[in-house]
């Protein structure tokens, strides 16, 4: 995707302060907040590709602002300390009763921090700790999230945060590139699978 339309796009992507967009929109974004620029750095170019290809099958646009983001915990606990596990336990509630009231449809994480929080929130098995996930597994669990879809649930769809690995040549960062490009452009493709085939269930359109 050009620079110019990266641009463009943020113009249309809102910027996070704890939370923004609808609650009731049936997509949800959760954030890590030390990485708020990851709705511009990778969600914004999922987005344009999930927006081309579903406006190539439905000729039908989503409307992106109104997809709610929420800035979720930054520290779940990787060292023993009451302080944040009391914390961790009042956020994972808090969303729990959020998730229950409004029943979102696709419950988007960002890397392994969200990625947990959010199995905590939706208290899904097996219980792994944070160090677990790594790029391998949360693309494991990406693929069996979107395998399992059911529109009439929530479905969690962890994202990994960094496909790159920061090569020093040129060479290298050539690769990171196309490697970040493949994927956004893989999990676009899956992503608006689901969407078109569900949606006459998904009041997300323009």
């Amino acid at each position: 995707m050009s620079s110019l339309v990266l641009n463009n796009y943020s113009n249309t992507v809102d910027k996070m302060k704890i939370e923004s967009g609808d609650r009731s929109c049936p997509i949800w974004l959760l954030v890590n907040p030390k990485y708020p620029a990851d709705i511009y750095n990778i969600w914004a170019p999922i987005m344009y590709e999930l927006q081309d290809k579903v406006y190539r099958k439905l000729h039908a646009r989503i409307d992106s602002k109104n997809i709610f983001k929420k800035n979720v915990i930054s520290d779940i606990g990787r060292v023993s300390n009451m302080s944040i596990e009391a914390e961790v336990t009042k956020e994972i509630v808090m969303l729990r009763e959020s998730v229950l009231e409004h029943q979102p449809k696709l419950l988007i994480t960002f890397g392994t921090i969200s990625n947990e929080f959010v199995r905590r929130v939706l208290d899904i098995k097996p219980e792994n700790e944070p160090k677990y996930w790594n790029t391998s597994n949360l693309g494991d669990e990406f693929e069996r999230s979107i395998a399992k879809f059911d529109i009439t649930q929530t479905n969690w769809i962890p994202l990994i945060r960094r496909i790159t690995k920061s090569g020093k040549n040129i060479k290298d960062r050539v690769k990171d590139c196309e490697d970040s490009e493949n994927y956004y452009a893989d999990v676009a493709t899956k992503i608006a699978h689901i969407i078109i085939e569900n949606k006459d269930s998904l009041r997300i359109w323009i």
